[in-house]
This record gives C-alpha cells, sequence and structure tokens, in this order.
C-alpha cells in the first residue's frame, strides 16, 4: 500500500512549490482529495502522508522519527531538477502540531519547511466528543465533508477523543517558529484555544493570524473550504514573493 496520495498541477505549467499535507487524527489521506486537487490547480505539487503516531510515552522519539518520514516524503517528490522549492507543511489537528514543531530553528535544515500552515492546532483543554453525530457537528458544517467522513472506513471515529500529549502541545504553542506561518483557526471550533494562538501568533517574526466565520474544527475542509483555499495560495504566492503582498487593497467599500 503507498504511504501518499500524490496531486499533480496541470500538464505543461512549471510547479510553483512543493505543500505537504499532515492529516489530523482519525483521518485519511483520502480527506483531504478536494483540498489536494484544488491546491494542484494552482500548479503545486502536493503530497498528502498519513497522520503521525505519537507516542505518548515517547514524544520525542516519535517526533524525529515522524521528522525522517517526511524529509522521504519530501524528497520523493523530486524531479529532474530536484525537489520544487518552497517547501511548505500543511497541519491539521495533531499535524499542525508536528509541524510548528518541524520549524523550528533546531530542527535540522535538510528537515525544515520553507513555510508551515498550522489549521484547527487543538488546545491544551481535553473535549469529550462522545458520539459520532456530535463529532460530526465538531469537526464540519459542510455536507459534502460530513459524507466524505462517514463513508470512509478508514476514518477512526472517536479519535477527536484521544489525548494529544501535553509535551507536544506545550511544544508547539511555545516553539519560536523560524519559518512563514499562516495560522488558521475556525470561531465555532470548540477544540481551539483562540486566545492560546492569538499569543502564540504575536510571538512569533513572521506569523499570521486568520480566523474562518463560523470555520470549525476541520477548517481546511469545512463549509468556507474554497475561502480557506484562497488564503492558503494567497500565502503561497506571498511566501514566493519575500513575503510581501502580490495585491494590497488600496480602497474598498467592503
Amino acid at each position: 500500500m503507498t504511504e501518499y496520495t500524490d496531486h499533480h498541477g496541470p500538464e505543461g505549467l512549471r510547479t510553483r512549490g512543493t505543500i505537504i499535507v499532515v492529516p489530523g487524527r482519525g483521518e485519511t489521506r483520502a480527506t483531504y482529495a478536494r483540498f489536494g486537487k484544488r491546491l494542484a490547480a494552482d500548479a503545486y505539487r502536493v503530497r498528502v502522508i498519513d497522520t503521525p503516531d505519537f507516542d505518548t510515552a515517547d514524544p520525542t522519539g516519535s517526533l524525529a522519527r515522524f521528522g525522517a518520514r517526511l524529509a522521504d516524503a519530501v524528497e520523493g517528490t523530486a524531479a529532474e531538477d530536484g525537489v520544487v522549492r518552497p517547501v511548505v507543511l500543511v497541519g491539521a489537528d495533531i499535524g499542525a502540531a508536528a509541524a510548528a514543531l518541524l520549524g523550528r530553528e533546531d530542527t535540522p535544515a535538510a528537515r525544515r519547511p520553507d513555510a508551515v500552515v498550522l489549521a484547527g492546532l487543538p488546545g491544551h483543554t481535553a473535549t469529550v466528543v462522545g458520539a459520532w453525530d456530535h463529532e460530526l457537528d465538531v469537526r464540519t458544517s459542510c455536507p459534502a465533508h460530513r459524507g466524505t467522513l462517514t463513508d470512509d472506513s478508514g476514518v477512526r471515529r472517536g479519535s477527536l477523543d484521544d489525548a494529544v500529549p501535553q509535551e507536544l502541545l506545550t511544544a508547539a504553542y511555545d516553539s519560536e517558529v523560524a519559518v512563514p506561518a499562516l495560522i488558521l483557526i475556525g470561531d465555532a471550533d470548540p477544540l481551539a484555544d483562540h486566545n492560546a494562538l492569538v499569543r502564540t501568533a504575536k510571538s512569533l517574526d513572521r506569523a499570521r493570524l486568520s480566523v474562518v466565520r463560523g470555520g470549525h474544527h476541520d477548517v481546511l475542509n469545512d463549509l468556507q473550504h474554497r475561502s480557506v483555499a484562497a488564503e492558503i495560495v494567497t500565502f503561497l504566492e506571498t511566501l514566493r514573493n519575500e513575503l510581501v503582498p502580490v495585491v494590497a487593497v488600496e480602497s474598498s467599500a467592503w
């Protein structure tokens, strides 16, 4: 069985960068098919990997093993001219925590991405999600995404009740990410700690916190997925332009 799901840009267009998507608790690579195809349509090379498996007794070792697996995934995207940069990690839920840690200055250069997108980073407070219908409500209000999750036999129901190692969360919130970061949060996400994310974003030199109105925990795949994808593409294009916005609004009535 392949370890990755790949999405390629339109034939004949120059690849603009490499995106590695890291799913969250209970999700499968298929969860991100719509998201991956949308970014690939803008000529980005997208590879979706499996959710990181963190051993609560050995979070440091788990992160090291995940970093090695991620490096292999990146190298596997190389064409004749090598890996197309920038390389950007897009992590959701526990995948966002892992992406934040791999964006630190002390991460070996060969494993450190050029930027990170942190979506739905869970807070420190454990939340009991309970039955599947309630879990769906916590995750998303998008009918298509609800159907994708429900119909996918690989999705592990009840996974949002799994504890995220506190050491991992603490390190993620205090990680001092050394690369540009886009942090995404849904304002209807009961698992998020908005105040903590604001503090984290303000503590970083090159971070942007974007709040999705009405967005739930699966903020990359929720009802507002088109606008969220547009925000990510805008970030990717700004990254390619040395963090200078390509479009600046000079006057607007809305």
